[in-house]
């Protein structure tokens, strides 16, 4: 059954990536790149992108709020409505800018919607491999406009493959990390994009990923995505994730005994 949110925004992300981010990639200039913080770039595409972005979320939900990557750089007060009442949008206008900016894939455009403090709807698409995934909250995952599901039988440890981004990781925790992985059948190092890494937990190119860092923008989109589709998104605590929480650490795994698996593996030493 067609979900008119979950089109418009869809083709919205469609249209950002045709008209402004997709034209400028490999063809940005010195003075199209910036540094916002130490080690964290911004490119003339994010900010066209979100601007864009932002102007049409707001004309499909009038009154609503949008909290974006590079808004919230110019004022990071807007992280109060994460909490707030109403509708809410978080933008990531280019998920993997510094792939964008040295003109390396993978990068996406990520958007999620919160009502009353809740995960209600996520999209990402990945505009040069031209997949697009969406989920609505209690109404499952959707992969190119198909259902999918990531449930089903797990893995043994030792075939299991997913990432584990350990450079951010606390010392103690880094060294854990790397030597659970031997158990793993593949650990991988990231691939400086969130968006692409929950897309390959939906493809089942992986089965979890670890992040140190949750920028809610990285995050929101793809933990609501994984859960729709079966899986599960928690701190390292076993809390579950949510974008308002100013907290380290994230386990996300296509299934519970997945997630139960790799945090013994490479959480509990």
């Amino acid at each position: 059954m067609a979900d008119p949110l979950l089109d418009d925004v869809g083709e919205l992300l469609r249209e950002a990536a045709a008209k402004v981010v997709v034209p400028l990639f490999r063809r940005l200039d010195i003075a199209d790149i910036a540094e916002k913080a130490p080690g964290e770039v911004v490119t003339v595409a994010d900010r066209r992108a979100e601007e864009l972005i932002s102007a049409e979320l707001r004309r499909l939900r009038p009154g609503s709020v949008v909290v974006g990557e590079e808004a919230v750089a110019d004022d990071p007060g807007l992280l109060r409505h994460l909490r707030g009442g109403g509708d809410v949008w978080l933008v990531d206008p280019v998920d993997g800018t510094s792939n964008f900016a040295a003109g390396r894939r993978p990068f996406a455009l990520m958007v999620a919607l919160l009502t009353d403090g809740e995960q209600v709807a996520s999209w990402v698409y990945d505009p040069l491999a031209g997949t697009l995934a969406s989920a609505r909250a209690g109404e499952g995952a959707y992969l190119d406009g198909t259902p999918v599901r990531t449930t089903g039988p797990a893995p043994a440890v030792g075939a299991l493959r997913g990432t584990a981004m350990t450079r951010f990781l606390p010392p103690d925790a880094r060294r854990a990390a790397e030597a659970g992985g031997r158990r793993i059948g593949e650990l991988l190092p990231g691939q400086h994009c969130a968006g692409r890494e929950y897309l390959d937990m939906l493809t089942g190119d992986q089965q979890f990923v670890l992040f140190w860092r949750t920028l809610p923008w990285d995050h929101a989109p793809g933990t609501l995505l994984v859960r729709e589709a079966g899986g599960v998104a928690r701190r390292f605590d076993g809390a579950e994730y949510h974008p308002a929480d100013d907290d380290r650490g994230l386990l996300v795994a296509v299934s519970e005994e997945v997630w139960t698996e790799v945090r013994a593996a490479l959480l509990d030493g």
